[in-house]
């Protein structure tokens, strides 16, 4: 019984670690510009505040008023300067406009080009997000065997843990490419 409870304590761990990864690649591709406005596009925007990296969302409400507009409301006025930069310094290629209270951005349509470049760049990010997952199942994997080589669980064990690795492996894989699958749709749309 006890060589079953730490194959399945290595196979949880590594479905934890898989679904992280399967996470993080979601959190990643919503920053991600495209034709519709979404305040995860610049709700992480590192801004300086007072010599600080500190994410926009903290130092500010945003809002999508409009499907190509983003409102950004600084709840301290002095803040309004660094934010402008921040935007202009992004890879998100946006101009921002302030008039004083509230700085808006407006999301031009993308370009065929623009497109194609971003496709791209989502299919990079979902190969290293499989990378991942499969980083975690060849740990997962060695973690199973030297519990084998150390004889704390038998060969037909280790066996049923490698498939069951196998299956969180094709899951997580599967969900990676689903996401960016949805993401490729979203970039394609006018």
């Amino acid at each position: 019984m006890m060589e079953q409870e730490l194959a399945t304590e290595v196979l949880s761990d590594a479905d934890q670690k898989m679904q992280t990864a399967v996470s993080v690649l979601g959190s990643d591709l919503q920053t991600m510009r495209t034709s519709r406005a979404s305040p995860s596009l610049v709700e992480r925007l590192p801004v300086d505040y007072y010599g600080s990296p500190v994410p926009l969302q903290q130092l500010a409400g945003i809002s999508v008023p409009e499907p190509r507009l983003i409102a950004i409301q600084p709840w301290d006025r002095t803040t309004h300067d660094a934010i402008e930069t921040a935007i202009q310094q992004s890879d998100l290629g946006l101009t921002p406009s302030n008039d004083g209270n509230i700085i808006r951005i407006v999301l031009p349509p993308l370009t065929e080009e623009r497109r194609r470049d971003l496709v791209r760049a989502v299919q990079r990010r979902v190969e290293d997000g499989r990378v991942a997952i499969r980083n975690v199942r060849r740990q997962a994997l060695a973690d199973l065997r030297e519990l084998q080589r150390e004889r704390l669980m038998t060969e037909d064990d280790l066996r049923w843990s490698e498939n069951r690795l196998q299956e969180l492996t094709d899951r997580s894989v599967e969900q990676a490419g689903l996401l960016g699958e949805d993401k490729v749709k979203e970039l394609l749309e006018e």
